[in-house]
């Protein structure tokens, strides 16, 4: 599956001006409120007509302005989530997800229902109707919905943030099944990083109406460019690596990066497995020389590689560690006291309480 677009569009005093492409697995759209991510998915769905530009699906034309040219959004046979479930209050969960075969005029076969019933735990819900369902519960059915109308592409419009945390926590596994099992291509447009690290295959990042920059999952995070786009407490290093061992005595998973190696805390981890781990840089302490008889079971060799003056009196410093690139967020003052210059030998001080492995 290819996606493409290319369009231009003016809502009011805000611009949308972009072009990107989207293929199997997740492609997460990637940004700010107000970046445009949410426009750019009511075009892909059409219910929104650009203003001028293209818009294709494995080269079939979904929208072509020079050619007025526009298929409606019932016949483009995509699944939209929104932010909210949109459950219909007087039927029940069981009406829901029969009212998805319904609407797609294909007739689901009892098995396809059984496996998307099982694969996202509502079994036990089926005869409650909506107002007896948590958050989490009420997207869970709201997806299902989705799947059982047959999309050949479903789009995912920030599906996680009307819930709190717990409830994410919750849900964000099943999506997960969602994008192992199911093999159908989404498009997820989300401004948390968490789930952004944990889904997306590829991801694009918007800005101001704009693509920014697009490519694999892996590329884009690693860059330290892609900091900019987080708030000051998720900002940091999101690195790419392999599960080598699982320590289920102290709950700790070795993770392999380019060559390094961090201990990570989890419940359970698989050896083999590819996974990313989130180094918040508020939690990154260095050192010129190596440090003794410390908790901290992350001490990583690097050498300083850039260092961008912040305004606030403080200054992100990116080391080097073998070809990751970790980033630190320290004062202006330690700039000074350890004389911190690009090129100079250095320690990273990680605490492994503060990872999070994806």
């Amino acid at each position: 599956m290819t996606l493409h677009l290319d369009i231009k569009h003016r809502m009011g005093s805000f611009s949308l001006d972009a072009e990107l492409s989207a293929g199997e697995g997740v492609t997460a759209l990637f940004g700010r409120s107000g970046s445009g991510k949410t426009s750019i998915i009511r075009i892909i769905a059409g219910l929104i007509e650009p203003d001028e530009g293209k818009v294709t699906l494995d080269g079939e034309v979904l929208a072509d302005q020079s050619r007025r040219l526009f298929i409606p959004c019932h016949k483009r046979r995509f699944g939209y989530v929104f932010q909210e479930a949109r459950l219909f209050p007087h039927l029940t969960v069981q009406q829901n997800l029969d009212y998805g075969r319904w609407f797609s005029g294909r007739s689901a076969k009892d098995t396809e229902s059984a496996d998307i019933v099982d694969m996202l735990g509502i079994a036990d819900l089926l005869h409650r109707r909506p107002e007896k369902l948590s958050g989490g519960e009420k997207q869970r059915v709201a997806i299902g919905r989705a799947l059982l109308s047959s999309p050949r592409l479903l789009l995912m419009d920030e599906p996680l943030a009307a819930l709190d945390e717990a409830r994410k926590a919750e849900i964000i596994p099943y999506l997960e099944r969602l994008r192992d099992q199911t093999k159908i291509p989404i498009i997820y447009v989300s401004h948390s990083i968490n789930e952004v690290s944990r889904l997306a295959d590829r991801i694009v990042v918007m800005t101001d109406g704009r693509v920014e920059s697009q490519g694999s999952a892996a590329d884009i995070l690693s860059r330290p460019t892609f900091s900019t786009h987080l708030e000051r407490r998720e900002a940091g290093s999101i690195l790419s690596g392999k599960i080598e061992a699982f320590d289920g005595k102290h709950g700790l998973a070795s993770i392999r990066l380019a060559k390094m190696t961090l201990q990570v805390p989890t419940r359970a981890a698989v050896a083999g497995a590819n996974v990313r781990v989130h180094i918040p840089a508020r939690d990154v302490m260095l050192a010129t020389t190596r440090p003794e008889g410390l908790s901290a079971l992350n001490i990583l060799d690097g050498h300083i590689a850039h260092i961008t003056s912040l305004t606030d009196g403080m200054a992100m410093v990116q080391v080097d560690c073998g070809g990751d690139i970790v980033q630190a967020r320290i004062t202006g003052l330690s700039i000074e006291r350890l004389s911190i210059v690009e090129g100079k030998p250095i320690f990273v001080i990680v605490k492994s309480a503060a990872l999070d492995p994806y």
